[in-house]
């Protein structure tokens, strides 16, 4: 089915009818008690952007600004979950709050005197948001679930803040275990641009070889540039063993390029390519210049989409909405439905049982505490379970 340009225009225009009131919008069938436990939820939904002050949709009717979709279809699947809970007699009270208002700031919003006793923030945020939410959470004494920035934004000290999207550092640690699983006796090269991301890379991969209990990567790294070329690969590449080669940047341009070019020397130098987080937002692994080569990523949200859950909330899209839903809405209402039941299940100590493997949806979160070296104290909670996927010959599945 193609997808609606406008799956939900009638659902931000109720969105907008409560936020024209106030600028916190409680969310849709949930019963306000003071002795129900309460949740926020911040998302980017761009109203004041989507409407004009007299309250007119700024944009033609049947188009839909695509900034708006990520914040929008997050907070569909929560509310989903939250419709599925309030079904098996859940009561919650839950604040949401639009992260892009123009009238009020993030930490304005935070402070609102309805926010003084919430016991759980989940934030669909950006990177320059984490700090503030992390310390809100720590101020407050309350859990903060950073659903989507793969950074701590410098917390430290803090057990009230949580990182699902895994950072960067554990994506190395990760990629740096799974080679040594199974590309232990293959040439390994690391193919890189010049940048300071580039050399975090390079610093997580070496610190990890020297604190591994297994026997450390021989790894070589080869600086390029944006347009190298076929013969400047083949010079550090083998015709009688596999190489591994790891595309040591976050540019997804330069991933695509490596790849598309190992593929092309597939038959006179066997290869494969593992890339970095990024590489989850690449759709053309499945083109034809592709064909023949294993590219290798990690991420730490994978399901297959099969499991009755996912077909339940595709159907309502389908039917409701003639649009297919976005890993955005599946990850929405996982989050909701998972730490929203936990707070129910344990109230003010949720914080001490966050790691809890209790109520999974799709993802295997794997949450642990992060210490500080020097202090030897805990800075964080973070997501390290990550799902390697394989694309080859057009097709993905997970290989872990």
């Amino acid at each position: 089915m193609k997808k609606n340009i406008v799956p939900s225009l009638a659902f931000i225009l109720s969105l907008y009818s409560s936020h024209a009131q106030d600028t916190t919008l409680h969310a849709l069938d949930t019963a306000i008690a003071a002795t129900k436990h309460k949740i926020a939820i911040f998302a980017p939904l761009y109203l004041d952007s989507a409407f004009d002050a007299a309250g007119e949709y700024r944009y033609p009717k049947n188009t839909f600004p695509k900034f708006i979709n990520p914040g929008l279809e997050f907070y569909e699947g929560a509310q989903l979950a939250l419709d599925s809970m309030a079904k098996e007699g859940k009561e919650l009270e839950v604040l949401v709050y639009d992260t892009r208002s123009a009238t009020e700031t993030l930490e304005e919003q935070l402070n609102k005197p309805e926010m003084q006793d919430a016991e759980l923030i989940i934030a669909h945020c950006s990177g320059n948001e984490v700090r503030i939410f992390s310390e809100a959470g720590l101020r407050k004494n309350i859990p903060v679930i950073n659903t989507t920035v793969p950074n701590d934004g410098g917390s430290s000290g803090n057990p009230f803040f949580l990182i699902l999207n895994s950072t960067l550092k554990t994506q190395c640690e990760g990629i740096y275990r799974y080679v040594q699983k199974y590309y232990a006796i293959n040439p390994v090269i690391v193919f890189r641009k010049k940048g300071a991301s580039e050399d975090q890379i390079k610093t997580y991969f070496d610190d990890f070889s020297k604190t591994t209990v297994s026997v450390p990567l021989k790894i070589k790294y080869v600086d390029l540039t944006d347009s190298f070329t076929v013969k400047q690969l083949q010079a550090h590449l083998d015709t009688t063993r596999t190489t591994l080669c790891i595309a040591g940047t976050l540019d997804g341009n330069f991933g695509k390029r490596l790849a598309s070019q190992l593929a092309s020397l597939k038959k006179q130098y066997p290869s494969a390519v593992m890339g970095m987080p990024t590489w989850d937002a690449i759709k053309d692994f499945n083109k034809p210049e592709f064909k023949g080569l294993e590219i290798i990523y990690a991420t730490p949200f994978y399901h297959t989409k099969m499991d009755k859950i996912s077909q339940a909330i595709s159907n309502h899209f389908t039917n409701n909405m003639y649009a297919r839903p976005s890993d955005m809405v599946f990850r929405g209402y996982e989050v909701t439905w998972k730490f929203a039941n936990l707070l129910l299940q344990y109230g003010k100590d949720i914080s001490s049982n966050l790691g809890s493997k209790q109520n999974k949806v799709f993802t295997d979160f794997d949450i642990q505490p992060v210490l500080n070296r020097k202090t030897m104290s805990l800075d964080y909670f973070e997501n390290k379970k990550l799902y390697f996927l394989k694309w080859q010959d057009g097709v993905i599945k997970s290989v872990n």
